[in-house]
């Protein structure tokens, strides 16, 4: 037994817990010592009189009082200038020994003199079953592995005796391995202290011995060892400190060759290990990653001086340590079990057995009846639909920043739509107009499916979860997007529930977290217009987890809505650049006037029941009259009266939540039915009441179904309720669902192109390249007037709508160089006005012929087209279905912008591929994602019995 112990105890003030309780208990720990210690120097890491006092009161033979910022590495080496005797104990504030601690750590240190320290079996401050560390060994990569960390004490554990290292925490030294060794390495940042101790004197001839039955009760205030603490900011220490450690070392114990290897491959491999974080739900890591590389990168003095310190003493071969490490099988096997055991049941979703099977293919063969007669149509056109490009590549471009395909020289960021548009149409590349046909068909039952989906976030009964997923594909609003051809609003219905799926989960799973944060930027691009009450939510949202749960998964929140800024930040500032900045909340696609008198008091109160128009969604034309459909609201009221119950019935707090989201959307509506953002060619469109309308009956169906699952003790009311709620609906829903069948709807068969298909046919034959050429077309208005368009390639597309012109509050310098070329070709026959045309890369001129034209109208056309006719730089072609188009003679210059818009382009570009990239990174789930993601409840709001135990712990 060592003839003189001196203990070292380092204390910090205000670190996590009550520094003066807990080192009172470890002085009282200290002084009940069946071995007592012959010498006690207490380091003080900052000013504190009442720590002061304790230590001095406690007998130590020095107090020494040293700057706050001292690391444990460094308060040791302070004191160990007046260490005498045989061996060092080293402790901390929070580490309080049991009576025989130090008589059975010096007994172990004593079993051979090859043992140069004896480590003691670290239990909880306040269990001393439940082990926190009783040795540690490392990978073949280097990643330390607690052997029994968290492990209840059975005894399991304490006849192992020889191990590669330990804790630092408690652990006893032989005086003469200390000095020889330097004491801990400052350079690992206070992790993995003990395992680099270990390892170097094992590398000098020692051994590290366990003492299993010398029990050290730490707290974890993080004095000594890695940062303790469950707060962000803690956790972002601990995972530095231990990267850091783990980097330190590497670079410390490689061979001499091989260091500037590992040097100069620390920023690339933090930039793989980046990936491996998001696809391992863990970017709260990433932060201290780069900066953990860049520490080591710039701090080659602290390595040098270890590998110093290693040649000096070493003695042992590296291979001696090799059986001491954990190996790959071994290491596999205790992540299963810890997985296993942290892994909790979770209730079966009940898809099939449920209910939510048929109705998805009661929803389908719905829409087999109602829209089947669309699937022989290759184009799907009216309302709001146009075709799609041709090919993946152009669908793309006319997603990107760059010149716009309408408009005479309009350049800058497309609207986020065109990216949505160009997904759903490189899902048939070889036809990608097709996509919108088979969406129009598919989107009861997706609409179905993704309701009854957002309903199991809210409840597990099957009758609520069917009647949610009805309510939402029979919405009035969706069914009114269907009918009416507004596809933007009809993607937002379907992504709208998968948004509600993921993000009420996204504060305890990142892969949620991702998803949803991909699905906002979809729902945002479809309507600008939801953006103000999104953001509401989101701080709702954000203000829940900061407040219930002191801020736990508050940075998996925040994040939902950084793509979506990264997305639209480029048509944000284009707009506020030209001094509109509400044109950001404008409708994307094609400008479609809202049907019915969107004004007066009478439409505005059909919006709190989910109906955009005063027609009820086809009702006045279904039953033959004209006037206004009030009486329609009856088959909706069910869900408003229950929603608005739903706090009162049930579960507080989701249909309180779901209440606000209503009232939000519903206020979005009323808001935006007074705006007219856009300009057509009827004139000024106000936004379309209906996507707010979405987001309301989305609010409206989870606060009722809410409601209703709190009624346990009259369960009976249940079904009743629900079927109430889905006959009412049923009924309300008939003309929509029968319009296309009786012709009443706005949807029509293509066209393929919304320009002559000679303009096609010679842009794919090579004639004129059909992406860079334009056509210009001219429209007579009923009163005489001419309006002009610019259409490049070969068709007016749907991806290539841009609100950068349908919003221009004044005319451009192009807008007014197209009126001058308008007003010279339709009223003399001279001039070089076709040579400007064919300098700007417009190689065709279309005079439209309109369906309904009035006697002025019609003048006005026949003298223009006669006009054309007489100009020897124009090449009749001939009538068309479109109206009479012309061949504009000569060389064909390529287009040309007067912004350099190449460098903006890759630039943006990658800007918003890098955030859309971190997102689905983030999104892909994993096995550990899955497997955490059981440990919740899938019903938001509840909590299984390891999550509460969790918590009290």
């Amino acid at each position: 037994m060592p003839a003189r112990v001196h203990a070292i105890l380092v204390v910090r003030p205000h670190g996590r817990g009550p520094t003066d309780l807990h080192l009172s208990r470890t002085l009282r720990a200290l002084a009940a010592q069946t071995r007592r210690v012959d010498a006690l120097t207490v380091v003080l890491c900052g000013p504190d009189e009442a720590l002061k006092k304790l230590a001095s009161e406690s007998g130590a033979e020095a107090v020494i009082v040293t700057g706050r910022a001292t690391g444990f590495a460094d308060a040791l080496r302070l004191a160990s200038r007046r260490v005498s005797g045989d061996a060092v104990w080293l402790l901390a504030q929070d580490t309080a020994p049991a009576p025989d601690a130090l008589a059975r750590l010096a007994g172990a240190l004593e079993t051979a003199p090859s043992v140069a320290l004896a480590a003691p079996k670290l239990v909880s401050w306040d269990d001393s079953s439940r082990i926190v560390s009783l040795g540690v060994t490392v990978t073949r990569t280097g990643r330390t592995v607690g052997l029994a960390d968290g492990e209840l004490d059975q005894g399991q554990h304490d006849t192992g005796e020889d191990v590669l290292g330990s804790d630092i925490r408690g652990v006893l030294v032989r005086s003469q391995v200390w000095r020889d060794l330097g004491g801990v390495d400052p350079g690992l940042a206070g992790a993995d202290e003990g395992l680099d101790l270990g390892i170097r004197a094992r590398l000098s001839g020692g051994r590290v011995a366990l003492a299993p039955t010398a029990l050290v009760a730490v707290a974890g205030d993080g004095v000594a060892g890695a940062p303790a603490g469950r707060s962000a900011g803690a956790r972002g220490r601990r995972q530095y400190a231990e990267r850091k450690a783990q980097l330190h070392r590497r670079m410390a114990y490689a061979p001499a060759l091989a260091v500037p290897f590992h040097w100069l491959s620390l920023l690339p491999l933090a930039l793989w290990r980046t990936l491996g974080h998001l696809l391992a739900k863990n970017p709260g890591r990433i932060g201290p990653e780069w900066v953990a590389s860049f520490s080591v990168l710039f701090g080659l003095a602290s390595v040098v001086r270890a590998r110093r310190t290693i040649r000096r003493h070493r003695s042992a071969a590296w291979s001696s340590l090799a059986s001491l490490r954990i190996g790959r099988r071994d290491l596999r096997e205790r992540l299963e079990d810890e997985a296993d055991a942290a892994a909790a049941p979770r209730e079966d979703l009940h898809f099939f057995s449920g209910g939510g099977a048929w109705l998805v293919l009661g929803a389908l063969a719905t829409s087999v009846l109602s829209f089947g007669a669309l699937l022989a149509w290759p184009v799907l056109g009216g309302g709001g639909l146009a075709p799609l490009r041709s090919g993946v590549l152009a669908l793309w471009t006319d997603a990107a920043y760059g010149p716009r395909a309408l408009g005479w020289d309009t350049v800058g960021p497309a609207d986020p739509f065109a990216s949505v548009v160009a997904v759903i149409g490189s899902l048939s590349p070889l036809a990608p107009s097709r996509a919108l046909v088979i969406l129009w068909f598919l989107a009861l039952p997706l609409a179905a499916l993704g309701g009854w989906f957002a309903a199991t976030r809210v409840t597990a009964r099957p009758i609520l979860r069917a009647a949610a997923g009805f309510a939402w594909a029979v919405a009035p609003m969706f069914l009114a997007a269907l009918v009416e051809g507004r596809p933007a609003a009809v993607i937002l219905h379907l992504a709208l529930p998968w948004l509600v799926y993921t993000a009420l989960a996204a504060r305890r799973s990142w892969s949620s977290a991702g998803l949803a944060s991909i699905i906002l930027v979809v729902v945002v691009a479809c309507a600008p217009s939801l953006g103000p009450a999104l953001i509401v939510l989101w701080l709702v949202g954000l203000g829940l987890a900061i407040a219930t749960r002191r801020g736990r998964g508050a940075g998996r929140i925040a994040w939902l809505v950084v793509p979506s800024v990264a997305v639209f930040l480029p048509l944000c500032w284009y707009h506020l650049s030209v001094g509109d900045a509400l044109a950001v909340f404008s409708d994307p696609g094609r400008p479609l006037a809202v049907t019915g008198d969107p004004d007066g008091l009478l439409p505005k109160a059909l919006f709190a029941f989910g109906y955009p128009s005063t027609d009820g969604v086809g009702w006045a034309q279904f039953l033959g009259e004209d006037g206004r459909a009030w009486w329609a609201a009856a088959f909706t009221a069910p869900v408003v009266v229950l929603a608005l119950l739903g706090p009162v019935l049930g579960r507080l707090l989701p249909a309180s939540v779901a209440l606000v989201a209503g009232v939000l959307g519903v206020a979005t509506a009323v808001a935006g039915s007074g705006v007219a953002l856009t300009v057509g060619m009827s004139g000024s469109v106000p936004i379309w009441p209906g996507s707010g309308l979405s987001l309301a009956w989305a609010g409206l169906v989870l606060a009722a179904v809410a409601g209703l699952d709190g009624l346990r003790r009259v369960d009976a009311l249940v079904p009743v309720a629900a079927s109430v709620i889905i006959a009412f609906l049923a009924i309300g829903a008939v003309p929509a669902l029968t319009a296309v069948v009786r012709g009443d709807a706005a949807l029509t068969d293509g066209p393929t192109s919304t320009l002559p298909a000679y303009v096609q046919t010679a842009g794919s034959e090579g004639e004129r390249d059909g992406e860079q050429t334009a056509t210009l077309v001219l429209t007579v208005q009923p009163d005489a007037a001419y309006s002009a368009s610019v259409v490049w390639g070969a068709s007016e597309t749907l991806g290539g709508q841009t609100t950068l012109q349908s919003t221009r509050p004044d005319l451009t310098a192009g807008d007014r160089e197209l009126a001058h070329v308008t007003a010279d070709l339709v009223s003399t026959a001279g001039g070089d006005v076709v040579s400007t045309l064919a300098n700007h890369g417009i190689a065709y001129v279309l005079l439209e012929r309109a369906p309904r034209e009035s006697d002025l109208a019609r003048a006005g056309r026949l003298g223009a087209q006669n006009l054309l006719n007489q100009r020897a730089d124009l090449v009749s072609v001939g009538e068309t279905a479109r109206g009479v188009l012309w061949s504009v003679e000569g060389a064909i210059a390529e287009r040309t912008v007067d912004d350099a818009s190449g460098p903006t382009t890759l630039r943006v570009a990658l800007l918003q591929l890098g955030v859309i990239v971190i997102a689905l990174l983030l999104a892909v789930p994993t096995r550990a994602s899955l497997r955490a993601g059981r440990r919740h409840p899938r019903i938001i709001g509840e909590r299984d019995a390891l999550a509460a135990e969790r918590s009290s712990s």
